[in-house]
């Protein structure tokens, strides 16, 4: 019983990642929307430029049915978006926290 139980686990793990991995694609996806709307482009923040690369690809892969393939494209591309986020928010607490200069 034991064996049928982890051989049940083992397939049910294999189809679960066999499918097309649509929760990945719209992390990615709303990762780089939250990364735009707080400010990052492509042209000022490489990392931005890299997740719209890395989503462009896992679509790719995602229309040739390269599932693995499109899932792991689409993690990098959230990684990266969420970089350029971080950036952006540290970039602009910086230039809060920045004290005013006083002519003399």
């Amino acid at each position: 019983m034991l064996r049928f139980i982890a051989v049940f686990v083992g397939v049910a793990c294999l189809v679960g990642c066999g499918g097309a991995p649509v929760q990945e694609m719209s992390d990615a996806r709303q990762a780089i929307a939250a990364a735009r709307d707080a400010g990052a482009t492509e042209s000022s923040s490489p990392d931005l430029y890299a997740a719209q690369a890395a989503i462009a690809r896992a679509e790719r892969h995602l229309q040739a049915q390269e599932y693995a393939r499109a899932r792991y494209a689409a993690l990098v591309a959230k990684r990266h978006a969420a970089i350029a986020l971080t950036n952006v928010q540290r970039a602009e607490a910086q230039h809060t926290e920045a004290p005013a200069a006083t002519p003399h």
